[in-house]
């Protein structure tokens, strides 16, 4: 399965009816056939812009971060069901990309470049390639043009 993030933005609610929002969302990712690896709640902040939403202009919203894994083919009908909830100002649903590993080359970075690895590669490198050299192709025995 594939991890995604859902990013929601709630209206400003008290605490139990927040819980009770939060539960019907997880809810419907279960019954979809996904689950939760993930919930983290961002604050209640002001929002960029003010948002129109189930016919009330909301500045202020309540954000929460939903890192689950799910089928491909049950994101649309997620998606639909959170359109019609009325306590949910703004959902988006954003696949995750996996982070890629990397290996720490901090000593070989600090070093001056003639003394990197990969300096070195480059320059054995060059020095194999023969460099054509410019042949003066005017049948004169010199260069009529000043060097």
């Amino acid at each position: 399965m594939i991890t995604y993030e859902l990013m929601v933005l709630l209206r400003i609610m008290p605490k139990p009816e927040t819980k009770q929002v939060l539960r019907r969302i997880a809810d419907q990712i279960f019954e979809k056939g996904g689950f939760i690896r993930k919930l983290e709640n961002l604050g209640t902040q002001e929002m960029p812009y003010k948002a129109k939403a189930h016919d009330a202009i909301h500045k202020q919203a309540s954000y929460f971060l939903y890192e689950f894994h799910a089928p491909p083919s049950s994101i649309f009908p997620l998606l639909d069901e959170y359109i019609r909830d009325v306590d949910i100002v703004r959902r988006r649903i954003f696949k995750k990309n996996e982070e890629a590993s990397f290996e720490c080359t901090l000593s070989q970075e600090l070093l001056p470049p003639p003394y990197r690895k990969e300096v070195q590669e480059l320059i054995t490198e060059a020095r194999k390639k023969d460099k054509p050299k410019f042949q003066y192709n005017s049948g004169l025995d010199y260069y009529p043009f000043q060097k």
